[in-house]
């Protein structure tokens, strides 16, 4: 089902700034017996963006009332919110747009996330880099060319998803997840301030391990780094957090504080 301000569609306009430049944004979102998990700090990481990009935020209980009516009839599914600016203005300009278009979609759970959880997931080395980009980094707007490059990459190697390092060499995320390694009890995540997604899930985990006392380093790190963990995990709103089993032809164990991340944060 497609919801685009509240109403049944399956078309957009060919003016919407989404379509012509992708000027906007979206988050994906798990939900469980027809509850949204962690709603709150989806609509705060989009409020971030909206106001970054400076678009007109929607009415948010209106928003809250469109996604209960798209949610499926399945004890687990997914829901995708997309707000773009609106409709028309001149060349990049912003001005003389209408309002922002607010699109929602429903999704089945993917099957295959359950193995993944249960027994981790090989991942692959994408050679392609991300750019940095300070201005943008850390949001989830509507412009993925990088990650759609690099998932075309892995889908060629015949990988689920692979590592993205940036311009620099630093590790940033994989395609589709944040991810995190364990080295000498200390839980190890990329900083994210030029370049990356900062996921819901992300945001949870670091909430978590503060409060809990776990030791977490966030930083600039190469992939000998990373290489070198016992453990190495990823996460993403929609599959939770998953151990990693391999990465290209290392392999690793499903440790102790992975399956203690699992369990305090996985629904």
């Amino acid at each position: 089902m497609y919801l685009v301000n509240g109403h049944t569609t399956d078309s957009i306009s060919l003016s919407d700034r989404s379509f012509q430049y992708g000027d906007g944004c979206f988050t994906t979102m798990l939900v469980i017996n027809g509850r949204i998990q962690h709603w709150d700090k989806h609509q705060e990481r989009m409020q971030s963006c909206l106001n970054l990009l400076g678009i007109t935020p929607p009415n948010w209980r209106e928003v809250e009332d469109w996604l209960e009516k798209a949610c499926l009839e399945s004890t687990r599914s997914g829901l995708k919110l997309h707000i773009s600016r609106g409709e028309g203005g001149r060349g990049y300009s912003p001005t003389q747009v209408t309002l922002p278009n607010v699109t929602i979609s429903a999704f089945n759970y993917p099957a295959h996330y359950e193995q993944w959880l249960a027994d981790g997931i090989c991942l692959g080395v994408c050679h392609k880099r991300l750019g940095v980009n300070p201005l943008l980094a850390g949001h989830k707007h509507n412009n993925r060319l990088e990650q759609i490059l690099l998932k075309a990459e892995m889908d060629q190697q015949g990988f689920p998803d692979g590592i993205a390092l940036d311009v620099s060499g630093h590790v940033i995320e994989t395609t589709m997840a944040n991810v995190y390694w364990v080295k000498q009890g200390v839980i190890y995540t990329p900083d994210l301030m030029n370049a990356g997604v900062a996921g819901v899930m992300r945001r949870l985990i670091v909430e978590r391990l503060s409060s809990c006392g776990q030791t977490l380093s966030i930083g600039h790190y190469t992939f000998e780094e990373l290489s070198d963990a016992e453990e190495v995990f990823i996460s993403n709103s929609i599959l939770g957090v998953a151990p990693v089993k391999s990465i290209g032809t290392q392999t690793f164990s499903i440790g102790t504080i992975t399956k203690k991340i699992q369990e305090m944060v996985n629904p």
